[in-house]
This record gives structure tokens, C-alpha cells and sequence, in this order.
């Protein structure tokens, strides 16, 4: 269940809009090569809601419940989930503002991110990043009906992840002003790491006494990652707010440094870890040494941080998402910053679109999360240039096979892969923008008052039937 909001800060500060269209350029394993050691996909293009221009999915529960968002013809974006044939819409009702997203979701069918309310900042604050300088809530969301989460005293704060007991990772801001941010802001409070439980908000520390910080994966024991670090002022070339110093881990109350890959954290998304899986294997990402590039890593407690490097010929790369086998997507970026999805696995990273027929009716940007039937989710761009969300579905799981899932035989193979790059629509491209640029102020944005509302665990299990025939549920075209 791979975080949206740091999915999309790694994506900004991987400047992925800089050049499209996106190359194929550097890949270098043979077809007969990806065969012997990775699954093949099929991909299901997930739609819009009412027939919008754009929808990004985050991550996904075991049941192949996905998480996201779908930006609306009006512009707006709205928190979404989508299982089998069907989308509902988690802003109707919401929490009375205009733009939402679903950052989580889990088994028992609770969803988790952040939405707007109808009330103006108090001080002009524009924590949600949309423009639009209202207060910013995180929430849980079950059986159609969106509650907002307790800050630290602030205005606004965001939710990410949700594990199966209904324990939240996310962050909020305190009343206490923060000495690293610039006057001139966007933020001015310090942004703290929270874990919600029973409804509550407990703060966690952070590292070497840094005023900020952030938790983006929470597994179902508990254990959580994500970053400390310092407010910063606008990197006019990623427009990040904020260095991410450490990539952390905390569990049962103790804090660990996961380490780096040589940088400070002061490029790009900085250190990070982003997501972590049952048997507390890390996926993330961390700066190399000089601060010029990013890598995306693996970390466990008996090897430690480990280097993914990137597909072959590209620049960077950025960790996403990880299931309990040790799997682990993100995105591969060239010098350019064209992305690429990538599924790294036997230690070998993989472009994904080699791994789906050349007629896959999206060519694959960023792959956000992967459950434990191997299942992936991302987004990508459409022969029309507009971006979608999609669905990868493991197809032969016999890497011996002779026949591929197309029945095409092998000697046939390599002409049935990922056919040309679409280019993205200008509007796409806008969309692209709008929607990376705002989700940095995530983490960057003040608060200053708290909800006293808490949340009551349900009992509430989850039941694709049942969700699917609620009315709030809409059939997919």
C-alpha cells in the first residue's frame, strides 16, 4: 500500500516533466533474460472519474483494492478507490472542500489521506497544495462516509498509510515555530511524524533533533518509515520545501537510522524510507554522494541499506513500493528525467513495459505499489497523451513456460513488447504539473489548531461484494 504523497514528491524532484516524450533508450537485459526471471503483465487502464482527464493510483490492499485519485473535468481532484469493475468517489461527501486523495487503503475497506475543508487557513496557509488556502485534514474513510484525524494543534495535517488494525501513518504540524524555515514561508510550523491509533494522534521523534518530519509506510506490526529532517526555501529546479536528512524507521519506540547511499538528502526527494513490508524490508530512496543524483534502495536489518542502481543508461531512480516477498517498484529516470516504471526482483530492475504486450493500452511512468500476488499499480500516459492509472496483473507465474500469456511463442517474443512511447497531451502535461507541484506543500505547510474529534476503530471487515454493491460505488466504462 505504497504511499501517493511521496510517490509524488520523489516524482517532482525527479523533474519528470522535464522531457517527454519518454525514451526506451539503455535497456540492455534480453528479452530471453527478463523470461527466465520475471513474471509478464497484463495492464488494465483504470479510468476517470465522470470521464475526467487524469487519475493517479497510489497503491493496493491484497484484495486488489486500489487507492488514488481522479482528477475531475472541473479540475478538481477527488480521492478515489476502484475494485474489479467499479470506482467511488471519497469526496461526496468528504469533508466539505473541493480536493482530496487516498494516500492508503487496507483489508478491512478504510481509506486514508487528506481533504480539504470549506474553511480559509487563518494563516493563509496552503497545506493540501492546491491553491486554494483552506485547511488541510487527514481522514479515514469507511463505508462511505470520510471522518477527519486529531492534528498536534494545527489547522491541517495528512494521512498516508493504513495497515489492517486501522493504524495510520501520516504527519501533522505543531504550534511551534519552526527557526529553519524562511520568513518569507510557505511554512512556518514545525511538521511532525504521527502514528494514529484508536483515533488518536501520538507524535514520534525524530532524528538528531531535526524540527520536521515525515512517516509514509506502516506494516501490519506496526513498524513505520519515512524521513526527518529541516524546512527549507524553494530548490527553484524540484520545488521541494523541505530536506529529508534521514531515512528512518521506527518500531516499538525505537528509532533507527536506516542510513544512506552517500548524500546529505539535499537533491531532489532526499533520504527517504518509503515503504515497508511484514518481514521489515525497506523500499526507499537516498541521495548518492554530492548530491547530484538519487538511487533507490533496499534495507533489512541483516544487510542494511542497499543500492538498486537504475535500468540500464538511466540517471536516477526512486523506491515505492515493496510486498512481502521483497519485490520492490518506483521509477527509473534517464538524464533527461524521462521515467520509466520499473520491478526489481533477484536483484535485477526491470523496465515493466518489457513486460507487457506492445497493444498494453498505457505505456507505464511510475509503478506506486505492488501487493502480494504481485499485482501492480502506477500510472501512465495513453496513446492520446493523457495520464491514467492503472492496474498490472501477473499473468504466468511459471517463468518456464513456452507458451507467453499472448501465445505468441518465444521465438516470437521480442515483437510483442511495449511498442512506441505515447507523447503526453499539453493538457496532460498541465495536469502533470498541477498535480506534482501541489503535493510538495504536503510537508511543507503550517497548522495551528486541533480537531477534537478522534476516530473509533470499526470492526467493520472488508467485502468486495458488499462494496461493490453499494450505491455510492460507479460501474467503470
Amino acid at each position: 500500500m505504497t504511499s501517493g504523497w511521496l510517490c509524488k514528491i520523489l516524482a517532482l524532484g525527479s523533474l519528470v516533466l522535464v522531457a517527454l516524450p519518454i525514451h526506451l533508450t539503455g535497456q540492455q537485459q534480453s528479452v530471453e533474460q527478463q523470461q527466465l526471471t520475471h513474471t509478464r503483465y497484463v495492464v488494465t487502464d483504470l479510468g476517470t472519474l465522470q470521464d475526467g482527464p487524469a487519475s493517479f493510483a497510489f497503491g493496493l490492499n491484497d484484495s486488489s483494492v486500489i487507492n488514488g485519485a481522479s482528477i475531475l473535468t472541473d479540475g478538481t481532484f477527488h480521492a478515489a478507490l476502484w475494485h474489479r469493475k467499479f470506482m467511488v468517489d471519497l469526496a461526496t461527501p468528504g469533508l466539505g472542500g473541493l480536493n482530496s486523495e487516498a494516500f492508503g487503503v487496507n483489508e478491512r475497506g478504510q481509506a486514508s489521506g487528506l481533504a480539504e475543508t470549506s474553511e480559509a487557513d487563518p494563516n493563509g496557509e496552503d497545506f493540501c497544495g492546491f491553491g486554494t488556502f483552506v485547511m488541510c485534514r487527514p481522514f479515514i474513510w469507511q463505508r462511505g462516509l470520510m471522518k477527519p484525524l486529531p492534528t498536534l494543534g494545527g489547522n491541517n495535517g495528512e494521512a498516508g498509510q493504513i495497515n489492517d488494525l486501522g493504524e495510520v501513518a501520516g504527519n501533522a504540524e505543531n504550534r511551534t515555530l519552526d527557526l529553519t524555515c524562511p520568513a518569507s514561508g510557505p511554512q512556518r510550523f514545525q511538521n511532525k511524524p504521527v502514528v494514529w491509533k484508536n483515533g488518536k494522534a501520538e507524535e514520534l521523534p525524530t532524528f538528531d533533533h531535526d524540527p520536521d518530519g515525515w512517516t509514509f509506510g506502516i506494516n501490519n506490526r506496526g513498524q513505520i518509515v519515512g524521513a526527518s529532517g529541516v524546512c527549507s526555501s524553494l530548490n527553484p529546479q524540484t520545488g521541494v520545501y523541505i530536506l529529508s536528512r534521514h531515512a528512518l524507521l521506527w518500531d516499538e519506540g525505537k528509532l533507527t537510522n536506516l542510513g544512506n547511499l552517500g548524500g546529505t538528502g539535499a537533491f531532489g526527494p532526499g533520504n527517504i524510507g518509503g515503504e515497508i513490508n511484514s518481514r521489515g524490508e525497506v523500499a526507499g530512496t537516498s541521495d548518492l554522494p554530492g548530491d547530484t543524483t538519487f538511487h533507490a534502495f533496499r534495507w533489512s536489518q541483516e544487510t542494511g541499506i542497499q543500492d538498486l542502481h537504475t535500468l540500464p543508461g538511466d540517471f536516477a531512480s526512486a523506491g515505492l513500493g515493496i510486498n512481502d516477498t521483497g519485490r520492490i517498484v518506483g521509477a527509473s529516470f534517464d538524464a533527461n528525467f524521462n521515467s520509466r516504471a520499473f520491478l526489481w526482483q533477484n536483484g535485477v530492475m526491470t523496465d515493466l513495459n518489457t513486460l507487457v504486450p506492445a497493444n498494453s493500452p498505457l505505456f507505464l511512468l511510475f509503478a506506486h505499489g505492488i501487493n502480494s500476488r504481485d499485482e501492480i499499480v502506477g500510472f501512465g500516459v495513453n496513446s492520446a497523451g493523457d495520464i491514467h492509472a492503472f492496474l498490472a496483473i501477473p499473468c504466468d507465474l511459471n517463468p518456464a513456460s513456452t507458451v507467453p500469456f499472448d501465445g505468441v511463442p518465444e521465438s516470437g517474443r521480442e515483437s510483442t513488447m511495449q511498442g512506441p512511447t505515447p507523447v503526453l497531451s499539453e493538457n496532460a502535461r498541465s495536469l502533470l504539473d498541477q498535480y506534482l507541484g501541489a503535493s510538495l506543500s504536503l510537508r511543507r505547510a503550517p497548522i495551528t489548531e486541533i480537531l477534537s474529534r478522534s476516530i473509533r476503530r470499526s470492526s467493520f471487515i472488508w467485502s468486495p461484494a458488499a462494496f461493490a454493491s453499494k450505491p455510492h460505488w460507479s460501474r467503470m466504462p
